[in-house]
């Protein structure tokens, strides 16, 4: 790491403006929202709306949808209408899908101006977003950097595509808008790292943090994991998408776990334990797969370790609000630290599930 960088600390939050996304605040001191964009056609109104509310019941916070076609643009007002999150729009180019999203009452643009033409044409969605209190989003990604852009640094660097994103911030300063959030994505984790160091160094601009393209659910995890956690944990970011080839929710979920696990979000069930050695003395993957199953979708806040052995076994389920330690077919029932009772192993899932009924979170 430069030592231009060392300025930002483990959870020192960067200071930005703050903007307003249909109701959802981003940056400033505004939680970290958590964003997905639905994989339906957009003119599948039904279907849209669909995954749009199950994304809402794994705890989304806003939902792009694109509008690339006179289809998409068409189907809009129904979407907004019909969402119980914002909705952003994705457009590209084409400035009339961007007005016509704005009339339908989307919560924000995703927009580079500098990519729909005129000066005209530009004035036009960038009045149309002010007169409504809309944001833009620039978003700038290292596949698609202005030819000019990679000619001056040879291929997409940090340094590139903060300047490719400047310059769509330069126009809507030139028409005085300021409500506007960047993203410079990119595949490669450490230049996405990089860029958005540089952004957050330079400028007071909200940061929409992703990993873009991150492929299959498990490499695309481990990646944005990566990029989005590094750059949380040193205090950047104000909101962000976890791009999977996976289902939207899959997208949210890992958002979630991301924020959750820097202490940036409550948490719902954690599930702890032990990697598993020659040590184990009772069925964990039996157990954990259970208890996975039975407590999927639970939203009580609440941790819950299981330990196969007597090394950490006692430590760590007496740290955790419920907790079992395992060993030779049997376990100890912890609650809060205190130790509680002896269970037999085949006892473990409906004692632990009991517990996580009656416990009660603090307020």
């Amino acid at each position: 790491m430069s030592q231009q960088h060392s300025t930002y600390k483990v959870n020192t939050r960067r200071k930005t403006r703050q903007v307003n996304v249909g109701g959802v605040k981003v940056g400033g001191d505004a939680p970290i929202s958590v964003q997905t964009m639905t994989k339906t056609k957009t003119d599948d109104i039904a279907g849209t709306i669909a995954q749009i509310k199950t994304a809402v019941e794994a705890g989304v916070d806003i939902v792009r949808v694109t509008v690339n076609d006179k289809e998409a643009a068409a189907a809009m007002p129904e979407i907004v209408k019909q969402s119980p999150v914002p909705i952003v729009a994705d457009i590209h180019f084409n400035h009339i899908f961007a007005l016509k999203a704005i009339e339908a009452g989307v919560a924000k643009v995703r927009l580079n101006p500098g990519n729909i033409g005129s000066r005209d044409r530009i004035q036009q969605v960038l009045t149309a977003a002010k007169e409504r209190g809309i944001p833009i989003r620039i978003g700038v990604n290292s596949g698609s950097l202005e030819e000019d852009i990679l000619q001056k640094h040879g291929y997409p660097t940090a340094e590139a595509l903060f300047e490719s994103a400047m310059r769509h911030v330069q126009i809507c300063d030139e028409y005085n808008f300021k409500d506007v959030v960047i993203s410079v994505k990119s595949t490669d984790v450490k230049l996405m790292i990089e860029a958005y160091r540089l952004v957050a160094e330079r400028t007071d601009i909200p940061l929409h943090l992703g990993v873009t393209e991150a492929g299959p659910t498990r490499s695309g995890t481990i990646k944005s994991s990566v990029g989005i956690g590094a750059l949380l944990a040193q205090g950047i970011g104000d909101t962000i998408r976890v791009s999977l080839t996976d289902d939207p929710v899959k997208e949210v979920e890992v958002g979630k776990e991301i924020l959750r696990s820097l202490s940036l979000a409550s948490r719902t069930i954690e599930l702890i334990a032990c990697p598993t050695c020659g040590r184990i003395e009772v069925d964990l993957f039996k157990i954990m797969g259970e208890l996975e199953e039975k407590l999927a979708g639970m939203k009580k806040s609440v941790s819950i370790a299981v330990l196969g052995c007597v090394v950490n076994g006692p430590g760590e389920a007496s740290a955790a609000d419920i907790g079992i330690a395992a060993g030779k077919g049997v376990g100890i029932l912890y609650r809060k630290g205190e130790m509680i009772k002896r269970v037999k192993e085949s006892e473990i899932v409906s004692t632990i599930l009991e517990e996580v009924e009656k416990f009660q979170p603090k307020s």
